[in-house]
């Protein structure tokens, strides 16, 4: 069911994906509460999926845009993602901000609409976070990213000219973006930090000490791969990080954070 429409061309949405069984939707309620503390005045907040049981009712819910897809390319790459792109995605208008599922919001996210750029998106090449690469070359992710909605249909015309060669050439979504996008910029440094590369403690003294908690300059935490957020939630001392990283138990501001934003501590 395609979202209530609203007049004006100047609204801020929020756009989130749900797809398979890997995120519950606890993932996209929480994410929406994050973005209500951290939003002033008004937005919409649409997760594309095939399956909308248990959202809340704030959340309006459309189907994922169909780009023909085979199986292999629903497993690896999250090719879905280039549905936002669409010229006409559900007679939504304005700016968009994309977020992915697995993403901490920390702080104010009004400026994220406010950069002018066709499509601005997060650096997670190898500088990421490391600060003696600082000069490694940029590499665009699409784990938070904004665009002006119907503005950048070019991404998916040309994905779905030749899906196959398309993926053969980038194998993920996020070098296709970078490669289609009719510009492309990135967002301040700091505004948007990974879990692993900022915040995991060094091999070893993982064991010992949690994982630092985001610095307040921080407006949102990017879980990329394992572990994820819903990791650092389970009760006892049991292990969430792959070897030789040993991070281990309940980590108390994931916690914090989640129950802040309505979600369930699993047990």
């Amino acid at each position: 069911m395609a979202p209530h429409s609203k007049s004006g061309s100047g609204e801020r949405v929020v756009l989130s994906m749900k797809w398979g069984k890997l995120y519950p939707a606890s993932y996209v309620n929480v994410l929406y509460n994050a973005c209500r503390r951290n939003i002033t005045g008004d937005f919409r907040f649409v997760c594309l999926t095939d399956d909308a049981t248990g959202l809340g009712p704030e959340i309006e819910a459309c189907p994922i845009p169909d780009l023909g897809l085979t199986p292999g390319m629903w497993k690896s790459g999250a090719w879905a993602k280039l549905g936002v792109f669409q010229h006409d995605l559900y007679g939504l208008k304005g700016r968009a901000l994309f977020i992915d599922l697995d993403m901490v919001i920390c702080g104010a996210l009004d400026p994220f609409f406010d950069h002018p750029a066709p499509v601005l998106t997060t650096d997670m090449g190898e500088g990421w976070g490391r600060p003696s690469r600082a000069n490694a070359p940029r590499e665009a992710g699409t784990c938070i990213f904004a665009f002006t909605l119907g503005a950048e249909g070019q991404i998916v015309d040309r994905f779905t000219a030749d899906r196959e060669k398309a993926v053969r050439d980038h194998v993920i979504e996020q070098n296709w973006v970078g490669a289609e996008a009719s510009a492309m910029d990135y967002w301040p440094d700091g505004w948007v930090i990974s879990f692993k590369r900022h915040l995991r403690r060094p091999i070893g003294l993982d064991l010992i000490l949690p994982p630092k908690a985001p610095p307040a300059s921080a407006k949102v935490l990017a879980f990329h791969g394992t572990p994820r957020p819903i990791d650092l939630l389970r009760p006892g001392n049991r292990f969430w990080d792959r070897f030789p990283h040993m991070g281990h138990g309940q980590v108390r501001w994931m916690a914090e954070y989640w129950v802040e934003n309505g979600g369930d501590l699993p047990r």
